[in-house]
């Protein structure tokens, strides 16, 4: 029972990540933090194993996800190479700051992320182009900032990264394959992260390193991995206005209810 769960959250993660290019995390963590709860972790580092094992997951599915970016050209090297610097300091980082974060301001920010994530997709805003890509130092403080925030609430990046590149006249679909290729130095150093600080809790369950929980990690990756380019062939055929609205409400609804919960 405890594996199907984890494979229907995959299920469901893979497929909004296809249809509507959101990052799965949004919908990984509080599945995971509501599935560790009926399982009985420990309330006081239940979100920290939920975001933990998000950003295990997002490893796989980047990688698979960076290679079909690359192939159609639309990876941004010279902007990968800029971010990622500062993405690996900012993650580490982030994963250091969430460990000095209870359990339940942890699921506050997220909840309050996630209405600000749904209320972006309700009004259908897009950041207008005003500048160009900005020298070394402008990107390792973009990097940095996203890498500490996608870390500290167990996301790939993209609700960050593409914003900040279509600000900065970057083609949306560029935009999107550049943050998914910024989306494994964020993954890997961010789980590190929280594989180290997850070290010292003296109760953790069986099959974990730090606060990673392996078998959510394979089963929520299995079946994300398979559903993400079906969710991705079924945007050509389904009302996609109509889908990120209802993704929207959904993701509205969920970080209330995680920040009236707190």
């Amino acid at each position: 029972m405890e594996l199907l769960t984890y494979l229907l959250t995959g299920a469901v993660a893979g497929l909004a990540a296809g249809l509507l290019g959101i990052g799965g995390g949004l919908i990984i963590v509080p599945a995971l933090a509501l599935l560790f709860a009926s399982q009985a972790f420990a309330g006081d580092t239940l979100m920290h194993f939920a975001v933990g094992t998000s950003l295990a997951t997002i490893i796989p599915t980047s990688v698979s996800s960076l290679l079909a970016h690359h192939r159609r050209g639309s990876v941004h090297w010279p902007a990968v190479r800029g971010l990622t610097p500062g993405i690996l300091l900012g993650a580490l980082a982030g994963a250091w700051l969430a460990q000095q974060v209870s359990s339940a301001w942890l699921g506050v920010l997220f909840g309050v992320f996630e209405v600000l994530v749904a209320l972006q997709l309700l009004a259908g805003a897009r950041p207008a182009a005003h500048r160009a890509v900005p020298g070394v130092a402008g990107m390792s403080v973009a990097g940095g900032v996203i890498g500490a925030l996608s870390a500290l609430l167990g996301i790939g990046g993209g609700t960050l990264t593409v914003p900040f590149l279509l600000w900065h006249r970057v083609d949306i679909r560029m935009a999107v394959g550049t943050a998914a290729a910024c989306g494994l130095p964020i993954a890997v150093a961010g789980a590190a992260g929280f594989a180290v600080a997850g070290m010292p809790v003296g109760v953790s369950p069986g099959f974990s390193s730090g606060f990673i929980y392996w078998p959510a990690v394979a089963g929520v990756t299995l079946t994300s991995v398979l559903l993400a380019p079906v969710g991705a062939r079924l945007a050509h055929y389904l009302p996609r206005q109509a889908l990120q609205r209802t993704f929207a409400i959904l993701l509205l609804l969920v970080g209330l209810k995680m920040i009236a919960g707190a």
